[in-house]
């Protein structure tokens, strides 16, 4: 936790460049772990620091000058192809770890045809993160980074006191979360009010998953957004604004067994068909299970930030951070 003093003193430059400099040092550091490519975890730890320097830099977007090579664009394309082998891998151990183990004999067999085409399609993706780390395009993107960490430039607005213009950092992007139509899934509207279903059909919520997974995936997207964005400045707010934080990771979750359930259901599609429940009936029944188990764990929350009362709360939290006590005048 910060003191008061530091509080009060850091500027919106400095706060960036430590942000920047830490996350960047921690995305490349996995890079010759990644491609001895026996264990998934330094991929997926090179990932996530992709995506929080992603986050970074967007958060900071309005005081930074930043050469053409370190653009958000390439940060995402070498983001995306570490997720195209991550999230096969998550396929993976969920296949053999979740699922395999409650099969019996036939479907076990069947399942492993289709993990062996799945470690098929991850050797092949792998190989485009070889050539990318080979790559000039991306030996140009650390040089230029560690050049601007070393001599970095900013904009006219990068001098201010962090404090003044962190609200206005955070509030847009609550705003753009509060308004996603994601929350509205399985809802309709009356007299103005925002109304949820009172009984379960369960026929019914799954078509609703079916039809709206790309929009509930970009729901989790946006709260992942938030949480790494609002992560960044915990020091600057009372203990609640940490709360909410922690609840912003909780929902990315759920949100995230909803989107796991999808994904896995249109890769056993594109292996075995659409009848593919029929060759693995134990795996559909309990991938039907966690989905609605999934949904359940959802609605509370859904509720919640449909809530008035919660939405504006949430406003004024962000709104108001700790401001540091004067500091006493010399005489």
């Amino acid at each position: 936790m910060k003191t008061q003093e530091a509080q009060a003193n850091e500027t919106l430059k400095d706060y960036a460049h430590l942000a920047i400099q830490k996350h960047f040092k921690k995305s490349i550091k996995h890079e010759s772990d990644v491609l001895k490519g026996s264990d998934p975890e330094p991929l997926h730890q090179m990932r996530v620091g992709m995506r929080r320097l992603r986050t970074a830099l967007k958060v900071f977007e309005p005081a930074l000058d930043l050469p053409e090579a370190v653009s958000d664009r390439q940060i995402k394309k070498i983001a995306q192809c570490l997720g195209a082998v991550r999230d096969l891998d998550v396929l993976e151990i969920a296949l053999k770890e979740s699922y395999r183990p409650h099969l019996k004999g036939k479907e076990q067999k069947k399942l492993d045809q289709v993990v062996e085409s799945l470690q098929k399609q991850r050797d092949h993706q792998f190989s485009r993160i070889e050539k990318l780390f080979e790559s000039q395009q991306y030996r140009k993107f650390k040089q230029s980074f560690k050049g601007w960490l070393e001599q970095p430039s900013y904009r006219a607005i990068a001098p201010l006191p962090l404090l003044q213009v962190l609200p206005d950092l955070l509030l847009p992007l609550i705003s753009n979360l509060l308004l996603h139509p994601g929350w509205l899934f399985s809802t309709w509207v009356e007299s103005g009010e925002i109304k949820l279903p009172t009984s379960v059909d369960l026929e019914h919520i799954n078509q609703q998953l079916d039809e709206q997974a790309e929009v509930l995936h970009d729901l989790r997207k946006q709260m992942k957004r938030v949480r790494y964005q609002t992560e960044f400045f915990t020091d600057f707010y009372e203990p609640t604004f940490m709360l909410r934080v922690r609840e912003f990771q909780a929902v990315q979750e759920i949100l995230g067994e909803l989107q796991d359930a999808a994904v896995l259901n249109d890769f056993l599609t594109s292996e075995l068909q659409l009848n593919w429940q029929e060759q693995l009936p134990t795996l559909a029944e309990q991938l039907e299970e966690n989905r609605i188990r999934a949904w359940a764990n959802w609605q509370p929350i859904q509720r919640q930030y449909l809530n008035p009362d919660f939405q504006e709360q949430l406003r004024q939290l962000v709104a108001t951070p700790l401001k540091p006590s004067l500091q006493p005048v010399n005489h």
